[in-house]
């Protein structure tokens, strides 16, 4: 077929309006279909929710405390400056502490505190299984985290306990990926099995003695995968733009369970944020106890060398001469004392500072240092690197904010640095000149006792020690108390409480049941018609083709007789031949009298419904005849029992002359107004014979003394006979048979109109099957049940001189 015959099939097609009619009846043909699968698909959403574990929500929110210490002077915070610039973008502090309470660091301790990793429930007979927590079970597993770690898949244990108190314990597990099992029988607990994946613990929750007959399903995953199934249970969401308030949803299938892990969590997140905003605090006291650890040793040795130097010198008490001597000795010595102080403080700083293993370490401060341009520099730095690790707890060390916090940390340190130096420098100038000024005063004391002047120095560096000593034991109280008024960085202002069932949504697979319940048969529907390939009742006609249907024959069952139709019967084929009998006579115009029947193939009942109709014009009282003209094969013979050796139309094709066409036409025994004219012998050229103009004489001649003459003709779609026969007709009718045409063959219809091969071209279906459900609504006659079923449609060999295989 060429391409531009599909594309006049598709026009014709698409300008076809819709019925909707048709289809909603054709669909409601089926009820019983969509009643079955609705009441599956409602039953199979009842027992999937029944075996379904409710997941019940669990809500809670906390106030996360902004600091705002780094907003105060931008002038000496690098970072603010450039985010005051446009340089620098960086998320706001409440957007990370919202990503640091769904952290999986953060969620792994929760699951390491309350043991979420063992999970433990009770099958039941009929539905899911019962979740258990805390002292629902009457028997607590526990693994290590670190054992519990290595799994590389779930450890699964069933508890089977007795009335007598014993515990049949069954461990299943992975090992080199196949699935082992360990069994261990104990009488009381507590007991501990022992697997290649890890040592089981096993306790009774009151006593040794389990006294009930029960089972418990115990699961036990790696922390890590427990923290990430919690972190995609949780969400958190600020409750507006304009606080920092964030709600916490948890869902999870044991309510308690859920209101502690929120409880847990929010608790451990204080708890980090201390430890983080105590870490400088924490550094300066370590290095405080090291510093008087250090002084204590020493102060204790210039207090042992002062006893011992008085007791050898003998000395009791200093005269009145030599104390206005050095009083003001006395004055710088003082001075020298806090600058020797300050110098050691200094000294100490700088060897902390240049640690390689204190490089990212918090720097100590608040230690005495006089220099308060120092003290601010080394607390800016340590505000710095605290931020930076609470940044990387949530992101890499590659994030922009990270990576310009290290800028920052870099120049702030060589700053310190540089300042320690320069403080340093300036100290010892002032011990130079302390110590030149002491010179002048030790000169006046020269002639004092050399025991004098040597008790001076001892007593000099215990007083020196004792001033640090003192001051950092002062510091360390200073730092103490800094440590016990850290506040808690989110304070809850809603506490957790359960906020009912979330899942599984009843309405939802309801919902969802009765749209497949629905769509199911729907779809099969449709399926089932799109992959029918052969026509099936008028409409399948109607679709592929706008030629005029003259009538629809019922499938009959012949019985071996395959003329149907009888004289003086109302029965059901009876009307259909007259119907198809009155459409035909309405389609002939004035004087037109031949009748052609073609079909695209064989075996779809062309000399069946040929036959039938002459006997129905037969009946009316007209003079028929019908012409086999089917000549390769004649059908005629066999419908109404005719010998395949009569003589026929091909006789008088082939010697007209002497040939008297009148005496072929053999009158019937149906009815005396019916005549047949069979095929006769079968011809070496019947396309030759068939082309002569012999054959429009005989036309000629049987149309002079019939009323109407039928023309029983070959597939068009086999051989090229009923085109050449074609001139001869008034009106051609073209068969196809339910069950049996395709569609695709059947399409020769549209070329056979549009080239105007046949004249006056109008389609008979045959052989619909009206027992079928599909044809309970149908074009023309309603349904025929009462009728009994008709069988007829046997299959015509064919196949001789059409070039085509031979149908059995």
């Amino acid at each position: 077929m060429s391409n531009e015959k599909y594309d006049d099939l598709f026009t014709a097609e698409d300008e076809k309006p819709i019925d909707y009619k048709a289809i909603l009846f054709e669909y409601l043909m089926y009820w019983p279909w969509f009643v079955a699968c609705l009441i599956l698909c409602l039953i199979g959403a009842w027992g999937y929710l029944r075996y379904q574990t409710p997941v019940y929500n669990v809500n809670a929110t906390v106030l996360i405390k902004q600091d705002d210490k780094t907003k105060g002077n931008n002038s000496n915070n690098p970072l603010a400056a450039m985010q005051d610039l446009g340089m620098l973008s960086m998320a706001s502090n409440f957007d990370n502490e919202m990503e640091i309470l769904r952290s999986r660091t953060l969620i792994k301790k929760v699951v390491n505190t309350l043991g979420l990793n063992i999970r433990y429930a009770e099958p039941r007979n009929f539905g899911y299984a019962l979740p258990l927590y805390k002292n629902d079970s009457p028997i607590k597993v526990w693994m290590t985290p670190e054992e519990a770690e290595k799994l590389v898949a779930p450890l699964n244990l069933q508890l089977d306990c007795t009335s007598d108190g014993k515990v049949k314990a069954t461990a299943t597990y992975i090992l080199n990926e196949n699935e082992n099992t360990t069994e261990k029988t104990f009488d009381r607990l507590p007991g501990v099995l022992v697997t290649p994946v890890g040592t089981l613990t096993l306790n009774a929750k009151d006593s040794t003695k389990i006294q009930e007959e029960r089972t418990i399903q115990v699961q036990i995953v790696s922390p890590t995968s427990a923290a990430k199934l919690c972190q995609e249970n949780l969400s958190t969401e600020p409750t507006s733009k304009q606080t920092t308030i964030v709600r916490l949803n948890y869902n999870d299938s044991h309510v308690e369970r859920g209101l502690d892990f929120l409880t847990t969590l929010v608790a451990l997140y204080n708890a980090d944020a201390n430890d983080a905003k105590n870490e400088v605090a924490s550094r300066t006291a370590e290095f405080i106890d090291e510093r008087i650890s250090i002084i204590n040793h020493e102060l204790g040795t210039t207090e042992s060398e002062l006893a011992q130097y008085k007791q050898k010198a003998g000395l009791t008490d200093l005269t009145s001469d030599a104390q206005l001597a050095l009083q003001g000795n006395a004055e710088y010595e003082q001075k020298r004392a806090e600058n020797a102080t300050q110098l050691r403080l200094v000294e100490f700083l700088k060897e902390y500072i240049e640690r390689p293993e204190n490089r990212m370490e918090i720097i100590p401060a608040n230690i005495g240092l006089s220099d308060n341009g120092l003290s601010t520099l080394i607390g800016q730095y340590n505000e710095m690197l605290t931020e930076r690790k609470r940044l990387l707890r949530t992101s890499s060390e590659s994030n922009p904010a990270v990576v310009n916090l290290d800028t920052s940390l870099e120049a702030t340190r060589k700053n310190i640095q540089t300042s320690v130096a320069s403080v340093l420098k300036g100290l010892e100038i002032t011990r130079n000149d302390l110590n030149r000024e002491a010179a002048q005063f030790a000169n006046r004391i020269s002639n004092a006792p050399q025991q004098e002047k040597e008790l001076l120095s001892i007593s000099r560096q215990q007083e020196i020690k004792a001033s640090l000593y003192l001051m950092l034991l002062q510091k360390r109280e200073e730092n103490a108390i800094t440590l016990a008024a850290t506040a808690n960085n989110g304070r809850m202002v809603e506490e957790p409480l359960a906020g009912g069932m979330v899942g599984p949504n009843g309405k939802t697979y309801y919902m969802l049941a009765f749209l497949l319940g629905l769509g199911i048969p729907v779809a099969i529907i449709f399926l089932r018609n799109l992959l029918r390939f052969k026509i099936e009742s008028r409409a399948d006609v109607e679709k592929i083709t706008d030629v005029p249907v003259v009538g629809d024959i019922p499938l009959t069952d012949t019985e071996g007789h395959p003329i149907v139709v009888q004289e003086n019967r109302n029965g059901l084929m009876e009307e259909v031949f007259r119907s198809i009998r009155t459409n035909l006579q309405y389609m002939l115009g004035e004087g037109q009298k031949v009748i052609l029947f073609t079909s695209t193939t064989s075996g779809e009942g062309k000399s069946f419904n040929a036959g039938n109709l002459a006997c129905s014009f037969a009946f009316m009282g007209k003079k028929v005849v019908i012409v086999g003209l089917d000549i390769r094969k004649p059908g005629l013979n066999k419908v109404f029992e005719i010998s395949h050796k009569e003589r026929g139309i091909t006789q008088y094709l082939a010697d007209p002359k002497h040939t008297d066409l009148q005496s072929l036409c053999q009158p019937s025994a149906i009815s005396p107004n019916l005549f047949i004219l069979p095929g006769g012998t079968v011809p070496p050229n019947p396309t030759e014979l068939v082309a002569r103009k012999t054959l429009d004489e005989a036309i000629e001649q049987l149309k002079q003394s019939f009323d109407y003459v039928l023309l029983d003709t070959a597939p068009i779609g086999m051989v090229t006979d009923t085109q050449l026969i074609a001139r001869v007709a008034d009106l051609s009718v073209y068969v196809c048979r339910a069950g049996y045409t395709h569609k695709s063959d059947y399409e020769l219809i549209n070329d056979l109109k549009r080239e105007n091969k046949l004249p006056n071209l109008c389609t008979l279906i045959n052989g619909i099957d009206m027992d079928q459900r599909k044809n309970g609504y149908y074009y023309g006659y309603g349904k025929y049940g009462k009728y009994g079923k008709y069988g007829y449609g046997k299959k015509y060999g064919y196949g001789y001189g059409y070039g085509y295989y031979e149908k059995q």
